[in-house]
């Protein structure tokens, strides 16, 4: 791996330089993860022992708590190299916020190993029935990323109370993620797809299984205990900047492909490289421009939000949205460009053994995460427009 956006060598202690230098067996083995449709154990593991599953775990149960703007850095790194293990990653890293909320006791069993891999989906797919000290909860759930790879998983569930749907006290359905062990849930090999191929993203489902309260948290209704700054930063806020982290290193990675392919490859017939071309060096000069300066929306956004996090007053709606709004322009953006590393591979490009065309397919599967959307521009636009918003959306 070459010519890297970020130098993540000395974030979290020795945890940056250790995933440094597994990004040349990622890059390697990129091909084998889309082929075998998940992350390998051996390479999940070899990550989670370096630290690259802990990054916003909270320092207090041995995780590395970085700020949101280091997250971006070591996801975006791990992306370059493959975007199908940096999600899963970043899919295992936002699960442990939960560790933040629920109970010591729990959150140690869960999460207190310094190994440990944990995933799961935080829309409420599933169904918990309230037994007073626990949950009988049933459901399956979609994008499970990763799943294969993990000792717990969540899941997203409305919250019912002798068949009746329970409410918050805005009036809003109820809902909480559940955490269980990931043997008591059954894996359905239902990824079959575009692109991510390597994320394992299938559904998982358990039926009338049994979770004590203590191993649930709702990410809108409850307060953290722990009280660090990162945790003042919401879920979806947190989950799209993640989307995008991996987005931004792909786009990045394709469009250093496409350049060292335009500088060394000949036309044919011709005995020009591409780089001699006008129409390339303008597409060149544009993706390049377009790839920056989506890194400087989601950079400056996310270093206004910390600095409100680290204040008393917490974080505005609108520094929140316009987050948000970072985070889906990046995406998007990161899509365009990896269209125009495509196009300009040319007809080598539509070979399944072509990078370019899993960077491609990858880009376009990362917009269709929700929090990253197109429906994100109707929030961000109705904060714009001093609109009405649904806060728990932000």
């Amino acid at each position: 791996m070459t010519g890297l956006q970020y130098d993540i060598s000395q974030v979290g202690g020795t945890t940056g330089a250790a995933i440094l230098a597994l990004l040349p067996e990622i890059a390697a083995r990129a091909e084998e993860i889309e082929h075998t449709r998940y992350l390998p154990a051996d390479l999940a593991q070899k990550l989670a022992e370096v630290g690259a599953m802990n990054l916003s775990k909270p320092a207090k149960m041995g995780g590395l708590e970085l700020s949101p703007r280091e997250f971006l850095e070591v996801i975006e790194t791990i992306s370059e190299a493959d975007a199908s293990t940096g999600w899963c990653v970043m899919i295992a890293v936002t699960s442990t916020l939960g560790a933040a909320y629920i109970p010591q006791g729990a959150a140690t069993e869960i999460f207190g190993a310094d190994d440990v891999i944990t995933g799961g989906v935080f829309a409420p797919m599933g169904k918990a029935e309230d037994k007073g000290d626990h949950y009988i909860l049933s459901g399956r759930w979609q994008w499970g990323s990763g799943s294969a790879n993990c000792s717990w998983l969540g899941g997203g569930a409305m919250i019912f109370k002798d068949g009746e749907l329970q409410k918050f006290g805005n009036g809003a359905p109820c809902h909480r993620m559940l955490f269980f062990p990931a043997k008591d849930a059954e894996f359905i090999d239902s990824w079959h797809v575009s692109g991510m191929k390597g994320t394992g993203s299938g559904d998982f489902s358990v039926a009338d299984l049994k979770v004590p309260k203590d191993r649930s948290v709702s990410f809108v209704a409850d307060i953290p205990r722990d009280s660090g700054a990162l945790y003042k930063f919401p879920l979806f806020g947190l989950l799209a900047l993640g989307v995008c982290s991996v987005a931004l290193g792909n786009a990045r990675a394709a469009l250093e492909e496409i350049r060292t392919i335009a500088i060394y490859k000949k036309t044919a017939g011709g005995g020009r490289s591409m780089a001699q071309r006008a129409v390339i060096q303008v597409e060149i000069a544009k993706a390049t421009a377009q790839l920056q300066a989506a890194f400087a929306f989601v950079e400056s956004a996310i270093d206004d939000c910390w600095r409100q996090a680290k204040g008393e007053s917490g974080i505005s709606p609108e520094a929140r949205a316009n987050l948000r709004l970072a985070c889906a322009h990046a995406t998007e953006t990161s899509a365009d460009i990896c269209k125009v590393a495509y196009t300009l591979g040319g007809g080598a490009a539509v070979y399944s053994s072509n990078s370019l065309q899993r960077r491609f397919r990858d880009a376009h599967v990362a917009t269709q995460h929700i929090a990253t959307a197109p429906a994100v521009y109707e929030l961000a636009g109705r904060m714009l427009l001093e609109q009405p918003v649904d806060m728990a959306m932000l």
